[in-house]
């Protein structure tokens, strides 16, 4: 009966203790987590970190040492992520998630992608899992960043740039992703080849081709097949300006008028300002 006892005591303050351990204070962080993504071109990418703050503190050459490692944020390792292969300042990148280190300096920062993403923070950093080192130079804010920001800027169709900002301090780096070989696989799988009935497939392509300057005449005939089979306001308007862009200033004329009637049956006022700058840049 004693050993049964004894028994009941040692659980009830194992679950006791288990209680204690399980409660703690919901309180916010220091350094709260952040994930910013943006697509590129056709390809998906992220940067998740935690943002420290100032607090007083200076921070570049004091708090985050010159010319030691730095993870790019705290806490955990800050991980930059890519759903496709891409290309970070020319630099060949498989897709994947990458450690993002640096390590700063006065004049000159040394970015780091590294494979382990594990570590907390650069403790066990090890040089043999870089995958890539390159150097940038910082550059000065107009405005005090109080609190760690990384974000994407200078966007393109086929990528951006990755933008680290605290204090009074700002380095970027540049990422390209492949678009036009994909793109151009796709327009000829799917309207060369196969002659399809959709004209938005012809609109699309015949869009594609006139925005990154390639055979216009090929893209008039697709964007003349798409207007054809099915005329839009938005499709009419494309038409007008691969006209000009081919010297057609009567025929563009035309349709950017048509385009406008349609815009204005439709009453989309964005399209109506679309044509009516068209038909006055034309005459």
């Amino acid at each position: 009966m004693k050993n049964k006892t004894n028994l009941l005591i040692l659980f009830v303050v194992f679950l006791a203790l288990n209680g204690l351990n399980a409660q703690q204070i919901n309180m916010p962080q220091a350094s709260p987590a952040a994930v910013v993504s943006q697509k590129m071109g056709l390809t998906d990418v992220s940067v998740e970190y935690s943002r420290p703050s100032m607090r007083g503190r200076k921070i570049f050459g004091e708090l985050v040492p010159y010319g030691e490692v730095w993870r790019a944020g705290a806490n955990a390792a800050t991980v930059l992520t890519f759903s496709t292969d891409v290309k970070i300042e020319g630099n060949s990148i498989p897709a994947g998630s990458y450690a993002l280190y640096a390590i700063p300096g006065k004049t000159e920062w040394t970015i780091i992608l590294s494979s382990n993403t594990k570590l907390w923070g650069a403790v066990g950093y090890s040089q043999e899992d870089d995958v890539l080192r390159f150097k940038v130079k910082p550059g000065k804010t107009s405005q005090v960043y109080e609190t760690l920001e990384i974000n994407f800027v200078d966007m393109t169709d086929t990528g951006a740039s990755v933008a680290i900002k605290w204090e009074r301090t700002r380095v970027k780096f540049r990422i390209e992703t492949e678009v036009d070989t994909i793109v151009m696989a796709q327009i000829k799988e799917l309207v060369i080849d196969q002659q399809p009935q959709n004209p938005g497939l012809y609109y699309q392509a015949a869009n594609y081709y006139f925005t990154n300057n390639k055979d216009m005449n090929l893209a008039y005939d697709w964007i003349t097949r798409s207007v054809n089979d099915d005329p839009k306001y938005w499709t009419m308007h494309l038409k007008a300006k691969i006209e000009l862009a081919l010297g057609k200033k009567t025929e563009a004329l035309e349709s950017a008028r048509k385009s406008m009637e349609m815009a204005k049956e439709a009453k989309n006022p964005d399209y109506v300002g679309l044509n009516e700058r068209l038909i006055k840049s034309i005459k």
